[in-house]
């Protein structure tokens, strides 16, 4: 029992010392600025003051030794004792009022400068942090509306067609050029059809697929299950489609079925291009503006 109280009670003191000296640190802080030499002096002395009351409680705590195992009855006990010790000491914490750091009017006018100064620097990273957020969204904001204008213009334009659609009957000219208009639609789908398997053959002659080495030396490398890797000419489709279904948004995610060097050849000879913020999204480049 009288170790417990004993040890509560230094405990309590070096509580109160540390908090004392962290305030006493902040004000050697401002000690160092230009303010009066008779601040500077109490300040000093304060601090010295409370460096002895530290060295007390040390030396104090260092006497009282490591307590040694008890039965579970007195273990019991002594737990007791320590939540109690420490229940009295959270009612003193709540209870206690802030103390006052210093009565020199030149020493609190230094420490509220300090703590002006420290918020206005919070403030000012605040700032920056907001308006780089504001400039994405307005950005974002710039690519919605063209993207919004494009669906519009395509919206007037199949009405349009539907009107001319439906007074098709009384101008049988306007049957003939849709009909004619829907040729050229087919024409243009079985040109593309050639294009594509051209191009297939091309790639497939030149730019072989990945090996199966490839796919070997990666699970050979990686625990991880196999991922298996896309032919240029799936890449190409993909950049081609995405940008012509989505002008707004044209870029498509770099994933592990990419093979590396591919995507170093389309990048390194201009045939696409890296999103500038997110290194692993890249785009066609438009040949059609």
């Amino acid at each position: 029992m009288e170790k417990t109280a004993s040890y509560k009670k230094i405990r309590s003191e070096s509580d109160v010392s540390l908090c004392v000296l962290c305030k006493a640190e902040c004000l050697s802080e401002v000690s160092n600025t230009a303010g009066p030499v008779e601040a500077k002096e109490e300040l000093l002395d304060e601090c010295e003051s409370i460096w002895k009351q530290m060295e007390e409680c040390h030396s104090k705590l260092m006497l009282l030794g490591t307590e040694t195992l008890l039965p579970s009855d007195a273990k019991l006990s002594l737990l007791m004792l320590r939540w109690k010790a420490l229940t009295v000491d959270f009612h003193q914490w709540q209870a206690r009022n802030p103390e006052v750091i210093s009565t020199n009017p030149d020493v609190l006018l230094e420490l509220g400068k300090e703590e002006l100064q420290k918020v206005k620097n919070d403030l000012e990273m605040v700032l920056s942090t907001v308006r780089s957020k504001n400039k994405q969204l307005e950005e974002e904001l710039k690519r919605e509306q063209q993207w919004y204008e494009e669906q519009k213009q395509m919206l007037e334009t199949l009405n349009k067609m539907e009107e001319e659609a439906n007074t098709e009957d009384e101008h049988p000219s306007t049957k003939r050029e849709l009909n004619v208009l829907k040729n050229k639609v087919l024409k243009l789908k079985t040109f593309k059809k050639e294009l594509l398997s051209a191009l297939g053959e091309f790639l497939d002659e030149h730019f072989p697929p990945p090996e199966e080495g490839e796919n070997i030396k990666k699970k050979n490398s990686s625990a991880e299950p196999v991922v298996e890797l896309i032919t240029l000419q799936e890449i190409l489709e993909m950049l081609i489609n995405t940008l012509m279904t989505t002008p707004h948004e044209p870029y498509i995610t770099i994933n592990e079925s990419f093979w590396p060097p591919y995507i170093e050849l389309l990048l390194r000879y201009g045939m696409a291009l890296r999103h500038p913020e997110d290194p692993n999204r890249m785009r066609l480049q438009a040949y059609h503006k």
